[in-house]
């Protein structure tokens, strides 16, 4: 399993949220509170948008923790919209291509979970990635395969449909192998307006995934963090577990539950995956 946390809002350097709140995305790469194994140190990633037409990409094989050149980073740039993940692998190889997140194009998705089988489901999942985006997959994870089919089903297009028949697509191929409960995620994918994250998974155990109040709730709450009062009203957190323990920060996300994050009113949405009439 894996961490990850977005945020989207004012300009903000990333070293709060990854550093400096009590138990940021550093801290959870050493000792995770919400899952079975508490070490993610398999790889580290970040993505940001700026000024370029694509967002920046830092990725790394050694631990979070260990990595000097990512503090450097963090304390430098300002960004109003960007993703950090640690990894836990769950039989990938680590390597730099198997950090996430990936990116394609303005997209960057993030995933904390697994495909159940996904040895044997591999091939039929990597044949069914539309030939033009095929030749931009690099790693070897599940996860990177789950990005690739969203973009085959429509992301661009349809953001959240595209998501649905992406685990609709996961789950029959998985029933047809044998596999009663395929998929398990929370994932997050962004374009640079708008984040969507998603709490699901085929079972009744589904991974942890929070968001944070209202930033104008937690400026009435906590008038003496300079951080939180430096935040717009429209700014948000979405973590795999709380960054630190302040009362009525954090709210936990259903599961079976879509978010979008994005200018005016964010939205709460069932999610409900959708099999493909036609497998692709």
């Amino acid at each position: 399993m894996c961490r990850w946390l977005a945020y989207w809002g004012s300009p903000v350097r990333p070293e709060w949220l990854l550093y400096r709140t009590g138990h940021g995305l550093i801290d959870q790469s050493l000792a995770a509170r919400e899952m079975d194994h508490p070490i993610n140190g398999d790889g580290f990633g970040m993505g940001w948008y700026g000024t370029a037409p694509s967002p920046g990409l830092y990725r790394n094989v050694a631990p979070a923790w260990s990595d000097r050149n990512l503090r450097e980073l963090c304390m430098q740039l300002e960004t109003p919209l960007y993703v950090a993940h640690v990894r836990a692998s769950t039989g990938a190889p680590v390597q730099e291509t198997n950090c996430h997140p990936f990116r394609y194009g303005r997209w960057l998705f993030v995933h904390n979970g697994f495909i159940d089988g996904y040895p044997q489901l591999r091939r039929e999942l990597m044949f069914a990635v539309e030939p033009d985006l095929f030749v931009h997959i690099q790693g070897t994870t599940d996860s990177e395969l789950l990005c690739y089919r969203a973009l085959t089903f429509g992301l661009d297009e349809d953001p959240l449909p595209a998501l649905e028949r992406m685990a609709g697509f996961v789950e029959s191929c998985g029933r047809r192998r044998g596999f009663e409960y395929p998929l398990q995620m929370t994932i997050g994918v962004c374009n640079g307006e708008r984040v969507y994250a998603v709490r699901y998974a085929s079972g009744q155990r589904v991974n942890t995934l929070y968001a944070s109040s209202s930033a104008a709730d937690l400026k009435r709450l906590y008038p003496n963090v300079a951080e939180i009062q430096a935040l717009s009203d429209e700014a948000r957190a979405i973590v795999s577990e709380p960054l630190q323990a302040l009362p009525g920060t954090w709210h936990e996300v259903p599961p079976g539950t879509a978010l979008i994050i994005q200018p005016g009113d964010d939205e709460e949405l069932p999610f409900r995956p959708r099999a493909p009439a036609i497998s692709q």
